[in-house]
């Protein structure tokens, strides 16, 4: 966990990525507060506000008796979510330093096709 925030956006974070990563399905049951609580060793009262977080935001919804379970478009709206959030805090800044060095889209591309080779590279162990 990350000591700089707070423990039940973690949680919610925790349960986003999972839905967002496709181990937590749309539909499917998730984890109660219970469990979250006893896995992360946090008070249920915390791991029961992260969870009530991702209800509010339409993400998970209460049966009655049975417990959490990913909303229907869960996914969709999470990566919207996280799009628009990668855009704000990373493409911005990179278009406002691309117009300082005079980069037009072209460059940007060529830059990005170039790094994503080297990572791709790199992250199949044939770095040089």
């Amino acid at each position: 966990m990350d000591e700089g925030r707070a423990l039940f956006l973690q949680i919610a974070e925790s349960v986003e990525d999972s839905i967002v990563g496709g181990t937590l399905a749309e539909q499917e049951r998730a984890p109660s507060t219970n469990e979250l609580a006893a896995f992360y060793r946090i008070n249920p009262a915390t791991a029961a506000k992260g969870v009530n977080m991702l209800v509010e935001k339409g993400i998970l919804y209460k049966r009655r008796g049975i417990g959490m379970f990913v909303a229907a478009g869960a996914r969709a709206q999470l990566l919207a979510e996280r799009r628009a959030a990668f855009a704000e805090r990373f493409i911005a800044p990179l278009l406002a330093e691309a117009r300082k060095l005079d980069l037009d889209a072209d460059d940007l591309t060529a830059l990005l096709r170039e790094h994503a080779a080297a990572a791709s590279t790199t992250i199949e162990g044939t770095s040089p």
